[in-house]
């Protein structure tokens, strides 16, 4: 009996694999190390901002002033929190209403179209960058007023973060194309089930869509594994400051 092959064990973090569960793509673990391959993301301008910081002096400052760690907790979870809360209530998120329920005229007149979801995808990942981007900052600051091993560890992410920012915004740029090709089969999957193919764009606007609904929760998942990749610098800027 013949059986069908099965994928390989992926271990990555969970935006990649949520990616290829919806792309079913095969992926594998990376055969290259992360410092190698951080250093193929690196100009060799970078590297020289980076040794210099490694190297240097850290500016003054008020060296050994007591870290607030349950103030600078408190931030990072209320941002995590804003975040979350803007991605789960997000009205393009909100699941249709049956037919007969009080509906605004825009949601029932407006068609489901992808280029809505993918925009609102893009503001939300704006915000994500720029709420996290601040947060990042400011734990920055807070270490480097703590000892001089903590401000150059400072000097150190302010360089990683300029120098890797292209990369990501690029990675990260993908996600929403990759959404719009989710969607798109997800509606054609349904359209060509039998007997669906008409009842797909009415139940669209008018009645729960169980295709879109489905699309809706993917994106939702995906958007907050996103949130925790950004959140990762955040995780270890909070780590040494626990230790400082």
């Amino acid at each position: 009996m013949e059986h069908a092959p099965q994928r390989t064990a992926f271990s990555g973090p969970a935006l990649i694999r949520l990616l290829a569960r919806l792309t079913d793509a095969e992926v594998s673990d990376p055969k290259q190390s992360l410092a190698d391959r951080l250093s193929q993301w690196l100009a060799w301008t970078d590297a020289i901002k980076l040794s210099s910081a490694l190297n240097g002096n850290p500016p003054a400052t008020a060296a050994g002033a007591p870290a607030n760690l349950g103030a600078a907790e408190k931030e990072c979870a209320r941002v995590r929190s804003a975040l979350a809360n803007a991605i789960a209530n997000d009205s393009t998120f909100a699941a249709i209403r049956p037919r007969g329920a009080a509906m605004e005229p825009s949601a029932a007149d407006d068609p489901v179209d992808s280029s809505v979801l993918r925009q609102r995808y893009l503001f939300l990942q704006r915000e994500m960058e720029t709420a996290i981007g601040h947060l990042r900052e400011r734990l920055r600051v807070t270490l480097a007023a703590q000892t001089p091993g903590m401000a150059k560890l400072a000097m150190v992410d302010a360089v990683m973060e300029r120098a890797l920012a292209p990369r990501e915004q690029s990675l990260l740029a993908a996600l929403p194309r990759l959404m719009t090709t989710h969607f798109e089969r997800l509606r054609r999957q349904a359209q060509q089930a039998p007997g669906d193919a008409q009842a797909t764009e009415v139940t669209a606007k008018h009645a729960p869509c169980p295709w879109l609904d489905t699309f809706r929760k993917d994106m939702q998942s995906v958007l907050l594994a996103e949130m925790e990749v950004r959140f990762q610098p955040v995780e270890g800027l909070l780590a040494a400051l626990r230790t400082s």
